[in-house]
């Protein structure tokens, strides 16, 4: 007789569920960091093609968080409402188009224009394949899935940064300028990749030809037994009722500013360490491989460690290692004496910011669930990401102001001391809970 599903049979069909969909979801999100990464080399020569400053390039490229934090919850509430495959496909079709059209700048004011709608374009796509994981995988498996999904952006940075170094130094046909190619050959991929998501996403598990019934019911059980339970967390607030309503819930902005420290620190890296390696007169190919290191050991983090914090307080405990040790390495790459040095520590630092993504984005489930889960967590990410915006026109400011190109690399250091700090604060309050339940539960035993 064919009974329940025992642990091992759900774990069988966790890891099929994986294998279905996670290298589809990676594969999105490693095509946008290749093209969110693809700024920070056009950078090297768009400045001088355009004749523009630091200070001027970095508004401009900080614009696709304007972009982003404006669209992120309709659009997030539109994948709610029309499902992910649809509304993915428009995200990365209209981001492909703006992508490339980057690659026919003239002018600063284009530039500026571009950028914005680059991030309204893209705006949805991180929150709705979060809120699409939570339709899927029970939370005692999220932290993995998160953790495989993350693996895009840093194998985007990796891949992404030897391709655009190259391209700088290749250049076109007809002359065409390296920076430019750089837009189009980035760009090109998303397309593409539109109609595969398209045809190949599914739904929900309730439309998934691949799964049979009794899993289908099993799921959709656990899942809304879940969902009961970070509605009770929420203190009641319906799953249901109005989406919008979460802009202004406490939990959500606290939630906002706490990812905004993460947001500050992660493109304030990525965004300068072209720039930063360029300063040890290296060519533009060569500072492509060299920017392959750290994301290499990025991946290979995010690979191995998020399946390992499933249980208990693991995965509050590891951001807050994660945090202190990626504050540590950021002001080593300040003070230490020579550059060999210095790019040990960025190269170590990278792998404590991307281990901190997946680990931070199981929580918001925890409070949220239904159409209040896909606006909270877009709330979170669109709000949180406004960091970006600070991180790029920071960076070069305080590069001005100081003269140094190494000195902005306290921003992340100092970002990641904050972020500590909530950090624990989340910690204590689990903890403090977690010994309140055991003395009901004594209480109980006793009457």
């Amino acid at each position: 007789m064919n009974t329940a599903a025992p642990t091992l049979d759900e774990h069988r069909l966790i890891n099929r569920l994986a294998l279905r969909l996670m290298p589809l979801l990676g594969l999105l999100y490693l095509v946008a960091y290749i093209d969110r990464s693809n700024i920070s080399f056009a950078k090297l020569q768009m400045l001088d093609s355009l004749g523009l400053s630091e200070v001027a390039y970095g508004l401009g490229a900080s614009l696709f968080f304007v972009g982003y934090l404006l669209f992120e919850v309709p659009s997030n509430v539109l994948l709610h409402r029309y499902g992910a495959p649809r509304w993915m496909a428009r995200i990365m079709l209209t981001w492909g188009i703006v992508t490339v059209l980057l690659a026919f700048t003239r002018n600063a004011p284009m530039f500026y224009a571009l950028r914005f709608l680059l991030g309204a374009s893209e705006a949805g796509l991180y929150p709705g394949v979060i809120y699409y994981l939570t339709l899927w995988f029970p939370a005692r498996h999220r932290t993995r899935m998160l953790g495989y999904f993350t693996v895009g952006s840093s194998l985007g940075n990796m891949i992404g940064a030897p391709i655009c170094g190259w391209l700088l130094d290749q250049g076109g046909p007809g002359g065409l300028e390296g920076w430019r190619l750089v837009f189009i050959v980035t760009g090109v991929p998303s397309i593409l990749l539109t109609f595969v998501v398209l045809y190949c996403l599914p739904a929900s598990p309730r439309s998934a030809a691949f799964l049979r019934d009794d899993e289908k019911t099993w799921l959709t059980r656990s899942l809304a037994a879940e969902a009961a339970q970070a509605d009770q967390a929420g203190n009641g607030a319906p799953a249901h009722g109005s989406p919008f309503r979460t802009l202004v819930e406490p939990r959500v902005l606290g939630f906002a500013l706490y990812y905004m420290m993460l947001s500050i620190s992660v493109y304030g890296v990525s965004y300068w360490l072209p720039t930063l390696v360029k300063g040890f007169g290296v060519s533009n190919t060569a500072n492509g491989l060299l920017n392959v290191i750290p994301w290499l050991l990025a991946t290979t983090v995010l690979a191995t460690l998020p399946a390992k914090l499933r249980a208990g307080n693991h995965t509050i405990s590891a951001m807050l290692v994660s945090a202190l040790l990626g504050m540590t390495f950021f002001v080593s790459s300040v003070f230490l004496p020579n550059n060999t040095l210095r790019f040990v520590a960025l190269c170590l630092g990278a792998p404590c910011l991307y281990l901190l993504i997946p680990c931070f984005w199981t929580l918001p489930p925890k409070f949220l669930s239904g159409a209040r889960a896909a606006a909270g967590i877009a709330v979170i990410n669109s709000l949180g990401n406004i960091g970006g915006f600070i991180a790029q026109n920071l960076v070069p400011f305080v590069k001005q102001a100081t003269g140094s190109a190494r000195t902005p690399m306290l921003i992340p250091a100092a970002c990641l001391l904050l972020f500590a700090a909530f950090t624990a604060v989340v910690l204590s309050g689990r903890g403090r809970a977690r010994s309140q339940r055991a003395g009901l539960d004594q209480v109980g035993a006793s009457d």
